[in-house]
């Protein structure tokens, strides 16, 4: 073969040079304006999702009085952070982070271990039962035995009044454990295979092979978890009586609660709703309700980014089989 024919080859199979290929097209004004309308659109639906947010922390750090009022808007009028050093102080809160945390966090981890270990054992044709098991963990989905039977099967288990009460009803969550299973279905069959002839047992399969492996879909559910247990206020409300297992969300719906009381009290005494709060300084409701409110939201906000560039992909991939 010539030099020649080497080139055009080489050429041919690689796609041609780089002088060969045509070049960009500038864009046509109608392609111009279709980028800056989505761009424009874009953008304002991100304020409008972002300034509900914005407008709790403005609040939360600005005159109290003018807070209350609805002056606070756009900008924080006359700024101090007296309130989240005020709000420290009030009665349950230091325990109720401990309590929202601890059930963030275990319930999460439980989660993950729960949907990928599930997932992966509904991909195993030698599992007893399997397509009877998966579709009953399926039926879950759709029907539900009710508020009532719910609550006696708890308190017969022991679990009112209970810390494990926020972790153990949330671990196998069915959409949860349909993502893992079809991630998993994803991956070469020829994984497994290559570590049972090694050897491997089914757990080693599953913890040295596939569970590495998971990671995208691991931090989409770890997401999906994080977010429901941290937001989760309705099973403390339902369950639990002792103030020591309180969470922040319950706090918060307490405070709104107590605030929009206060409100009605002051308006109704005309007395000093500092002295009618019973709280320091020139606390007031809206002061309360902001600042719990961004103390609630904020980690949520800061472990999200964290995740997000697995979450596309994860999701992606454990919701189309194939």
């Amino acid at each position: 073969m010539t030099a020649t024919a080497t080139r055009t080859l080489t050429t041919s199979t690689t796609g041609g040079s780089r002088r060969d290929r045509p070049p960009t097209e500038p864009l046509r004004p109608g392609d111009m304006l279709f980028r800056a309308s989505n761009a424009f659109v874009f953008i304002v639906f991100a304020l409008i999702c972002a300034y509900p947010f914005y407008y709790l922390i403005i609040n939360s750090i600005s005159a109290n009085d003018l807070s209350a009022a609805g002056d606070v808007r756009i900008w924080p009028i006359d700024v101090h952070l007296t309130n989240y050093a005020q709000v420290f102080q009030l009665p349950g809160l230091p325990l109720a982070a401990v309590v929202s945390i601890g059930r963030t966090v275990i319930g999460t981890v439980l989660t993950v271990l729960a949907s990928a270990f599930l997932g992966f054992m509904f991909t195993q044709s030698r599992m007893w039962g399997r397509q009877f098991w998966y579709r009953f963990l399926i039926i879950t989905m759709y029907f539900s035995a009710g508020l009532i039977p719910i609550f006696i099967v708890m308190k017969t288990l022991g679990l009112t009044n209970n810390f494990w009460v926020y972790v153990l009803p949330f671990v196998v969550q069915p959409f949860n454990v349909i993502l893992a299973k079809t991630y998993v279905e994803s991956m070469p069959r020829e994984l497994q295979e290559a570590a049972e002839m090694d050897g491997a047992n089914i757990l080693q399969v599953f913890f040295r092979v596939y569970l590495p492996n998971m990671v995208p879909i691991l931090a989409t559910i770890a997401i999906f978890s994080a977010v429901t247990q941290w937001n989760s206020f309705q099973d403390t409300l339902i369950y639990v009586t002792d103030q020591s297992l309180y969470t922040l969300q319950f706090l918060l719906y307490m405070f709104i609660n107590q605030a929009s009381s206060l409100a009605i009290a002051a308006q109704n005494s005309g007395g000093n709703l500092a002295q009618i709060a019973g709280l320091a300084g020139e606390q007031t409701p809206t002061s309360i309700r902001m600042t719990v409110s961004v103390l609630v939201i904020l980690p949520i906000i800061f472990v999200y980014p964290l995740f997000q560039r697995f979450f596309v992909k994860g999701i992606m991939l454990g919701a189309v089989k194939g």
